[in-house]
């Protein structure tokens, strides 16, 4: 199904309002997308302004090179700080010798390509709509000359289907785990952010 027309349906079963001419963007082909299947993992730190500030700054004075992060509620006083690095072992042992907890690998989704995030994460979308996968949580945002990422996770046994139906390629840096548990993003129940609004 082209992608305004699979739009058209969705929108014309929910919505008063369809657009009859569609902007360009709709139909465009040829964007250039990667989508990689990456570990990350997450501490868990004081509900402080500078906790996170703190945290980052010792690890990148120790080395650490982080891909990406993200940073959420986790219960009343604490937030959790998700950490993509590709080099993990080293990002557990700094994080170790800081006295933090460092969770297990778990699994999501980095996405980055050409052109705005829009046209392209709701191709990305339609995929997963179409293997009947809801999505956990996603953020995607322009970052400047062309180009957008985006952080996109699912629930864990969604996992391998997920990555089968956007066609997403292990990431170069991590070995992927098998992640069969309920215990992925979120840690443990969702934030209340991720729940909101209807459905």
């Amino acid at each position: 199904m082209k992608r305004c027309t699979f739009a058209a349906a969705v929108l014309s079963r929910r919505y008063a309002y369809v657009p009859k001419v569609w902007p360009p963007t709709c139909s465009k082909k040829g964007m250039a997308i990667e989508i990689l299947q990456m570990d990350y993992h997450y501490i868990v730190l004081d509900d402080e302004p500078s906790a996170t500030a703190a945290a980052l700054a010792v690890l990148g004075a120790e080395g650490v090179s982080l891909a990406g992060l993200s940073e959420f509620p986790h219960g009343p006083g604490k937030t959790q700080l998700d950490l993509i690095a590709p080099d993990t072992a080293a990002l557990t042992r700094k994080a170790t010798d800081m006295g933090l907890t460092v969770s297990r690998a778990k699994t999501g989704f980095l996405i980055r390509g050409d052109g705005a995030p829009g046209p392209a994460i709701a191709s990305v979308l339609e995929k997963l709509a179409g293997a009947h996968i809801r999505v956990t949580s996603l953020q995607a945002v322009s970052a400047g000359a062309g180009r957008f990422g985006a952080l996109l996770w699912v629930k864990a046994p969604d996992v391998p289907e997920a990555a089968k139906a956007m066609g997403a390629a292990a990431a170069p840096w991590n070995d992927l785990v098998d992640e069969t548990s309920e215990e992925s993003f979120p840690a443990s129940d969702a934030p209340s952010w991720a729940l909101a609004g209807p459905e």
